[in-house]
């Protein structure tokens, strides 16, 4: 029997970048030994801690939204739509179409596979002993284990030998960029444009910081480099002395034929000006499907009409086609929910300028398309050049301030947003908007809990007194009796979560557990949701995250959107989601037919027989999905969208996913997860240990484990298992 390295279910671009500076300079110090002293000593300099000044904006002192910023339209004869039938024929052609490619995805390819390329001996022992093929694995996939550790402390190390040994920026980015060509980690021009991009902004925040590789790598990784204490990235959000109301052993039920909203959530969009029919759809770029990604190898290399299911993003009649589609299919739609990165994958050769035009583009037809329905955005970490580059406001020199950014959204979300919101978006892009009597939506900027924005290395502590605002707005909206509905972009228990943030965002949801009823996202592309608890009873659910599904099919996946049912204005309102439906367009036969089709693929509460969408139900619905595998099949099979190229899940799938899904505090598995993994490997009659043994006995079969450039040995394997 082979092993091969099991697919995690998370592929985010922009985590490549940064780990990349750090997986090059790993290399090119290995012919120096004492050019690596972390590697070979645990003494190091100690921690100038210092405490941070605190921001001393005058948040009470901002206007607020008081006044109802929706007025709704009568639709008359509006009833909350059956979930549709799924038609079996249609899914049987879905079920017999071959995948697109068969190959795995690495940024670094086998020279023994027959890819041509060789190795000198310096960097061939580098790939032994960081094993930089499973870094990038990791990197992609987001399953970051000690071998991800180890090469993002060698990394940063010598990178910070680099800079105090006196050498010039310009030197360190040719070098970086130089050591990215000769070993063909990318092209040159990707290798030149990170280098570029990602290597100033790198440099100037390490030549200021006080911290070692350890510190540096857990700040980014999270629980997968250890749990290393950090005083001046350990900080506390102060709530206000009034004491949290009585909490209820349930939430009520939401009225049966009572009004209801109707909300649209798009996300990741991804719109990519560039893309064009035909073009190599098989490259070796973290973006392809372009006129500069070359001419296809065959016909089954070349890029969809529609799309691709390769790393490809959205093109421009896929995105009009998909918005006519909405405009009239739901013409009741009362608002919509925009959460962010609208740009393309390719952030090695992204300008300020092209960014705010594709900003500009796609805001101008949102508003052509949906006139007079309110628009609620937040903020994408694809928003910004360089990609999750958010400094906050005490970096406000000219040439790195994010004003450019800022300024340019508050003209741009002007359009549906009341004048009062202008000073929050302009310092920080976040906002809070009273929808209707008694309900308001907080957008968040999820930039500054953003682990690969570096410039929260310099100071992580509540970046833009972000968190400490919400406090006021949900103390003020509890005063007031309001709901409250959050939106933002990464999911607060998502790995690209800083730890420290994400732990004080989950103290928050659950002091104001009565007044949030439901939060919304988006980031991951796959169709989610995530799970809150009383942080001192983990039996009581006390607040829903939904993540809803991409635009964009970057990659594997399927187009796609989400349809909430809000309950709405009436005396008894709960503001909870009543119930959502996902649609998709199937992007294989799109482009086999040449027009796509956009159909319902599920309604939630159809699909998964839930009586209602109470945090209580979301959360009995999981331990569901542990022990039932039928329904946790029908939910892996909606959480990709229904893709043809979806992978199979086997039992360490299974735990990641549910995982997951109980995790809205970032880097604390081990808090969320025992109970559902030791579920699962009960359920399975398996854990690694006789997963592996029992593969040894298979008769005419072998375990491969010798080609330790691949690899790294079997303990590299388990690792990333456990």
């Amino acid at each position: 029997m082979t092993l091969t390295m099991p697919q995690h279910l998370w592929h985010s671009q922009s985590r490549q970048i940064c780990w990349l500076i750090a997986a090059l300079v790993v290399i090119a110090g290995l012919t120096v030994t004492d050019a690596l002293p972390f590697l070979y000593t645990n003494a190091r300099a100690p921690i100038n801690w210092t405490q941070p000044e605190l921001d001393d904006w005058p948040i009470e002192e901002l206007p607020r939204s008081i006044t109802p910023h929706v007025e709704l339209k009568y639709h008359p004869n509006r009833t909350n739509s059956e979930p549709s039938e799924s038609d079996a024929e249609f899914l049987e052609r879905l079920r017999a179409l071959k995948r697109n490619r068969t190959s795995a995805r690495m940024l670094w390819y086998d020279a023994a596979a027959g890819d041509g390329l060789t190795y000198p001996p310096f960097v061939d022992k580098a790939l032994k002993l960081f094993n930089l093929k499973q870094v990038a694995f990791e990197i992609e996939n987001s399953v970051l284990s000690k071998v991800s550790c180890t090469a993002c402390k060698a990394g940063a190390g010598l990178l910070q030998h680099y800079i105090k040994s006196g050498k010039t920026e310009a030197e360190l980015m040719k070098m970086i960029a130089q050591y990215c060509t000769n070993l063909s980690i990318q092209s040159p021009r990707v290798c030149e444009g990170v280098a570029q991009l990602f290597g100033s902004e790198v440099i100037y925040v390490l030549q200021r910081v006080n911290l070692g590789p350890d510190e540096l790598c857990s700040f980014i990784i999270g629980d997968g480099c250890g749990d290393v204490y950090n005083p001046y990235h350990e900080w506390e959000v102060i709530f206000p002395p009034v004491p949290k109301p009585p909490r209820l052993s349930d939430l009520p039920m939401p009225l049966d034929a009572a009004p209801f909203f109707k909300v649209l959530h798009i996300s990741d969009t991804h719109y990519d000006p560039h893309y064009v029919e035909g073009s190599n759809a098989d490259c070796n770029e973290p973006l392809c499907c372009r006129l500069s990604s070359g001419r296809p190898a065959n016909p089954n290399a070349a890029a969809g009409k529609w799309g691709d299911y390769r790393k490809c993003d959205t093109p421009k009649r896929t995105v009009d086609n998909m918005l006519a589609h909405i405009a009239e299919t739901h013409k009741d739609i009362d608002y919509i929910l925009w959460t962010g990165d609208l740009p393309p994958h390719d952030v090695w050769n992204q300008t300020k300028q092209e960014n705010l035009e594709i900003i500009k583009e796609t805001v101008k037809q949102m508003t052509e398309k949906f006139p007079g329905i309110p628009i609620f955005p937040a903020l994408g970490n694809h928003e910004s050049a360089p990609v999750n580059s958010y400094p906050p406001p005490y970096v406000n020199q000219v040439d790195i301030s994010i004003n450019w950014l800022y300024d340019e959204l508050d003209v741009q979300w002007r359009r549906w947003l009341p004048q009062s919101v202008s000073h929050t978006v302009r310092r920080g892009a976040f906002y809070s908007v009273l929808v209707r009597p008694g309900f308001r939506i907080i957008s968040l900027n999820m930039n500054y809990c953003n682990n690969k924005n570096w410039w929260l290395l310099l100071n992580s502590t509540d970046p833009a007194t972000e968190l400490q605002w919400f406090i006021y707005e949900l103390q003020s909206a509890e005063f007031s009796n309001e709901k409250v509905h959050v939106i933002g972009h990464i999911p607060p228990g998502h790995s690209d979560c800083l730890k420290v943030w994400s732990r004080n965002f989950y103290k928050i949801i659950s002091r104001y557990e009565s007044t949030i009823t439901a939060q919304f996202y988006g980031h991951t592309h796959f169709d989610e949701f995530e799970m809150f608890y009383d942080p001192h009873d983990l039996t009581h659910a006390n607040s829903i995250a939904y993540i809803g599904p991409s635009v964009s099919p970057y990659y594997d996946l399927n187009p796609g959107y989400r349809i909430y049912y809000v309950d709405g204005d009436h005396d008894m309102t709960t503001r909870l989601v009543i119930d959502h439906e996902s649609w998709i367009m199937n992007l294989k036969e799109a482009n086999l037919y040449g027009y796509p089709i956009w159909y319902k693929l599920y309604t939630a509460r159809a699909a998964y027989n839930m009586k209602a969408l109470r945090p209580s139900d979301w959360d009995k619905l999981l331990n569901e999905l542990t022990d039932n595998q039928e329904l946790f099949e029908a939910y892996y099979k909606n959480y990709w969208k229904n893709s043809p190229a979806r992978p199979t899940c086997d039992a360490e799938c299974k735990k990641r996913m549910l995982c997951d899904c109980k995790s809205g505090r970032s880097h604390d598995r081990r808090h969320f997860c025992a109970d559902v993994e030791s579920k699962i490997d009960e359920g399975s009659s398996k854990s690694w240990k006789s997963w592996f043994y029992r593969g040894l006995t298979n008769s005419g079969e072998e375990v491969t484990t010798e080609d330790n450039s691949n690899w790294g040995g079997l303990d590299v394997v388990f690792g990333t298992l456990g």
